[in-house]
């Protein structure tokens, strides 16, 4: 996995879990790999991949089988797709939106 300098590496592995789940190749009840398993698969520090599982799992994205392991939620899809749709909505189109509107571009263009 290659990390951007510009976030911070455990939402970038949380990015990437969620775009697994939006992608359908991690499905729902799937198990994901351990905190350590995860950490030296990716090369990150297994600290780093628990704080992303722990962000996940408070947002309900994965659950914890104590003794098991990490598994997808069954509602993961639908928590994902809200929360970057509010996301993309709030925080990215405004910043498409003025681009938009400073470059003088027609929704004629926009839909070529």
């Amino acid at each position: 996995m290659e990390f951007n300098s510009n976030k911070a590496i455990y939402l970038q592995i949380c990015d990437s879990i969620c775009e697994r789940i939006l992608s359908g190749s991690l499905a729902p009840d799937e198990r994901i790999p351990s905190v350590r398993e995860y950490g030296a698969e990716i090369g990150v520090n297994p600290n780093t991949v628990m704080r992303s599982y722990e962000k996940l799992t408070g947002e309900g994205i994965i659950y914890n089988r104590r003794g098991i392991g990490y598994f997808i939620s069954p509602d993961a899809g639908k928590i994902v797709l809200e929360t970057q749709k509010k996301e993309f909505i709030d925080s990215e189109w405004p910043l498409i939106l003025k681009k938009i509107e400073l470059l003088g571009i027609s929704l004629e263009e926009l839909l070529k």
